[in-house]
C-alpha cells in the first residue's frame, strides 16, 4: 500500500510542536478535517505533536489555555471552529489579552472555493458561515492576526505568531486556517521549524532611575507599595516580601491577580488602600493597573506617584489618567533586586526616616487587621447563614502548602492566608465571567500533583458552561475542587446600583431588581451526573466538614462541587472583590 502523500496540516502540527506547545485545546467542526487526519498519522509513527483536547465550549477551552499558561509561563493553543466558534471564544480571548497571557489563537476559515481542489465546500454551511473579515471580530484584543494562504508558510507563519504574542508586553495572537491549505499535498519537510526566539524582557531601569526610586523611598515617612498582578513570577513575591520586611514597606494586593504577599506577613495591610493613600508621601502602583479609584479613595497632598510594570502606562487602556511622577517600564524581578542593594545603602544614613518605627507600627496595624477578621469569621459562624468571611474562613481546612486557589468570586487571604508564592489566581481585569473553572482545569492540567480549588460566584459558575467543564474534568482525569458562594445574585450588578443610587426607588428594593437569580439550581446535581462528588450546604457550621469531604473526594482522582448557599450574604460579588 502507498503512503498517502503529506499534507500540510502536519507541517501545522509540527510547527506547534517545534515552538513548545504541549497541548491544542480544540472545539472541532467542519473545518478540522485535515487536522483530524493530521493527529490520526502522527499516532500511528509515534510523531511528537501537540495533545489534542477535545474541550466542548470556546470559551472553557481558551480559559484552560489561560490556565495552563498562568501556572507554567509557557503559551499554548487553542482551535476553534470558523466564526462561531471564534465567536465563543472572545469573552475569554478579552481575559487573556488584558492578563497579557500568551496564547495561539486559532480558527478553521471556510473553504474558499466552491468545488474543485481537496476541502473545497460540500456542506450546507459553508455558505453561510463565511464572512468579509472573520479576524475582525476580535483584532481589538489581539496583537496580531493573519490568515494561513500558502502551505509552504506555515512554520514561518506559526514562529511570527508565537514570537509576537510572547514579546513583552504578552498577549494572544490569531492565525484562521483555510481548509484547503491544511489539506494541500505537501513535499516533506527538509529541515525542523525554527525554535521560538527568547522572550524580550522588559528592559531593567537605568541605574539613574533606580537610584531616584531608592532615594525616594529612603526619604519617605509612610511609603505605600500597591499591587496588582506583581506576582506573576513566584520569584516576585519572595523579593517583594524581603524588600518590605528590611525596609518597612506596607504593602496593599488591590484587585491582585496574583500572589504577591502572604498575608501572615507584617507589612500585609490588606485589600483596601484607602486607609494608607490618605497618608502615605510615596505612592508606588507595582504592576497595578488601576491602584486606586479616584471618585473614592484621595492622595494626601504632595505625595509622589511612582508607576512600575512592563507596560506601566497601560497603552491599550483607552482611557487611564493615574498621575506618575516617575514611571519605570521594567521586569519587576530585576527592579526588586536592585532596590534591595540601593536601599541598603540608604536608609542607615542621617537624617532617613525611622524604619524600625515605621516598621513597628506597620506590624501593630497588621496584627489589628487580623484579629479583626478573625473576630469577623467568628461571629459569622455563628450565625443563621453562611457569608464570604465565613467560606474564605473554612477554606483554611483543606488549603495545603500545594494548593493552588483560582477565584472568580471574593476569595480573600485575609480570612484565608496563602503562603506559597504561585498559590494565587485572580480573574483578569477585564471581568469576563465563566473563566474560573476553566483556568482551574487548565492548572490542574499544569500541576496535576497539586490540589487545585476553584472558587466561583454562582454567576461565574453558569457562565463556565459547567457541563462543558465537568465534561473535560472526567474525560481528561482533571478533578478539581468547585467551591460555589451563592447568593443568587449578579452581586456586581446590585453593587453598582446602590453605589449610583444609594438613596432611591433601586435601593428600597436592595439593588436587586435585574441582578436577581432564583431559583437556584441545585449546582450540586450537576457534577454528579460527570461521576463527580457534590454537596450543598445551608448552615455555617456544616460547611467545614462538607469542605473536608469534598476535598478527600478530589484527593481521590474525582471532581468535586460544594453549594454553598448565602441567601442573606448579599455582599457585593464581582464588586466586592473589586472593591478589595
Amino acid at each position: 500500500m502507498t503512503a498517502p502523500a503529506r499534507i500540510a496540516a502536519e507541517d501545522y502540527l509540527d510547527a506547534l510542536a517545534a515552538q513548545g506547545i504541549a497541548y491544542l485545546f480544540c472545539n472541532p467542526g467542519t473545518d478540522f478535517a485535515p487536522i483530524v487526519e493530521a493527529f490520526a498519522r502522527a499516532a500511528r509513527t509515534n510523531r511528537p505533536v501537540p495533545k489534542p483536547m477535545v474541550i466542548p465550549h470556546e470559551n472553557a477551552a481558551v480559559a484552560m489555555a489561560h490556565g495552563y499558561t498562568m501556572v507554567t509561563g509557557r503559551p499554548q493553543a487553542v482551535m476553534t471552529h470558523t466564526n462561531v466558534g471564534t465567536a465563543n471564544a472572545i469573552n475569554a480571548l478579552i481575559d487573556a489579552a488584558r492578563d497579557r497571557i500568551p496564547m495561539l489563537l486559532t480558527s478553521g476559515r471556510t473553504p474558499v472555493m466552491e468545488q474543485g481542489p481537496s476541502g473545497a465546500r460540500n456542506v450546507y454551511i459553508h455558505w453561510a458561515q463565511e464572512m468579509f473579515d472573520q479576524a475582525g471580530m476580535l483584532r481589538e484584543v489581539v496583537k496580531w492576526d493573519y490568515e494561513l494562504r500558502r502551505p509552504d508558510q506555515i512554520a514561518d507563519v506559526v514562529a511570527r505568531g508565537m514570537e509576537l504574542a510572547t514579546a513583552s508586553p504578552a498577549g494572544p495572537v490569531y492565525l484562521s486556517l483555510p481548509r484547503e491549505v491544511l489539506g494541500e499535498a505537501v513535499e516533506p519537510q527538509g529541515a525542523a521549524p525554527r525554535p521560538p526566539r527568547a522572550r524580550p524582557a522588559a528592559p531593567v531601569p537605568a541605574l539613574t532611575e533606580v537610584e531616584r526610586l531608592a532615594d525616594w523611598i529612603a526619604q519617605a515617612r509612610m511609603p505605600l507599595v500597591i499591587t496588582g498582578s506583581l506576582g506573576r513570577d513566584p520569584q516576585e513575591n519572595t523579593a517583594l516580601a524581603r524588600l518590605a520586611e528590611r525596609f518597612a514597606l506596607p504593602v496593599v494586593p488591590f484587585n491582585p491577580r496574583y500572589h504577591a504577599m502572604s498575608s501572615r506577613h507584617p507589612m500585609y495591610q490588606g485589600g483596601n488602600p484607602g486607609p494608607l493613600l490618605a497618608e502615605a508621601d510615596l505612592v508606588i502602583g507595582w504592576e497595578n493597573d488601576v491602584p486606586w479609584y479616584p471618585g473614592t479613595h484621595r492622595l494626601a497632598a504632595g505625595a509622589r506617584v511612582v508607576q512600575i510594570g512592563e507596560d506601566p502606562l497601560y497603552a491599550r487602556y483607552p482611557m487611564r489618567s493615574f498621575p506618575s511622577d516617575l514611571t519605570l517600564r521594567c521586569a519587576s524581578l530585576p527592579l526588586l533586586e536592585a532596590l534591595d542593594a540601593a536601599l541598603a545603602a540608604r536608609v542607615s544614613r542621617a537624617g532617613s526616616p525611622d524604619v524600625a518605627a515605621r516598621r513597628a507600627a506597620l506590624t501593630a496595624r497588621s496584627d489589628a487587621l487580623r484579629a479583626g477578621w478573625a473576630a469577623e469569621a467568628a461571629r459569622d459562624g455563628d450565625g443563621a447563614f453562611c457569608t464570604m468571611a465565613w467560606l474564605n474562613h473554612c477554606l483554611r481546612g483543606i488549603v495545603n502548602a500545594d494548593t493552588l486557589v483560582v477565584s472568580e468570586y471574593s476569595f480573600r487571604q485575609e480570612h484565608c492566608p496563602l503562603d506559597a508564592p504561585g498559590s494565587l489566581f485572580g480573574l483578569s481585569p477585564a471581568g469576563g465571567l465563566g473563566w474560573g473553572l476553566g483556568a482551574a482545569l487548565g492548572a490542574k492540567l499544569a500541576v496535576p500533583e497539586k490540589q487545585v480549588i476553584a472558587v466561583l460566584g454562582d454567576g461565574a459558575y453558569m457562565f463556565a458552561n459547567p457541563t462543558a467543564c465537568h465534561f473535560v474534568g472526567q474525560a481528561h482525569k482533571l478533578p478539581v475542587l468547585s467551591v460555589i458562594y451563592n447568593n443568587a445574585l449578579y452581586g456586581a450588578v446590585r453593587r453598582a446600583t446602590l453605589d449610583m443610587y444609594p438613596d432611591s426607588t433601586a435601593a428600597d428594593e436592595d439593588g436587586q431588581r435585574l441582578a436577581e437569580l432564583g431559583p437556584s439550581p441545585a449546582f450540586e446535581r450537576l457534577v454528579e451526573a460527570h461521576g463527580g462528588h457534590g454537596e450543598r450546604v445551608e448552615r455555617p457550621s456544616d460547611l467545614p466538614a462538607a469542605l473536608a469531604r469534598a476535598a478527600a473526594a478530589v484527593g481521590a482522582g474525582r471532581q468535586a462541587v460544594v453549594n454553598v448557599l448565602c441567601p442573606g450574604g448579599m455582599s457585593g460579588g464581582m464588586s466586592e472583590r473589586r472593591a478589595g
